[in-house]
């Protein structure tokens, strides 16, 4: 992740739910996200399975990329997330990914 002033930051970030299924959101404060999914006042689905717990998250330069690369993650099968969750940088294959 490079280094950049809180609010220039944009991330896309995986959460397990209490369930084990996965999340993929954006956010530009990922502690305070974090925050308001466990408070049940982040999206519909993370309230119904509360608590989550943060599993990766990564750093873009622009709110477009992390929302593209947010969309491609979630288009993903939950092998393929699990796989990526594990890697320091998104790939960039996942740049290209339909």
């Amino acid at each position: 992740m490079a280094d950049r002033a809180e609010s220039d930051a944009h991330y896309v970030y995986v959460v397990r739910c209490a369930n084990g299924s996965l999340y993929t959101g954006y956010t530009k404060d990922i502690k305070a996200r974090i925050a308001a999914h466990n408070e049940g006042k982040g999206g519909r689905y993370t309230r119904a399975h509360r608590p989550v717990e943060l599993i990766a998250a990564w750093s873009l330069e622009t709110k477009r990329a992390a929302l593209q690369i947010e969309y491609r993650i979630k288009r993903l099968p939950r092998q393929k997330k699990l796989e990526l969750v594990q890697q320091p940088d998104i790939p960039k294959w996942l740049w290209s990914y339909k």
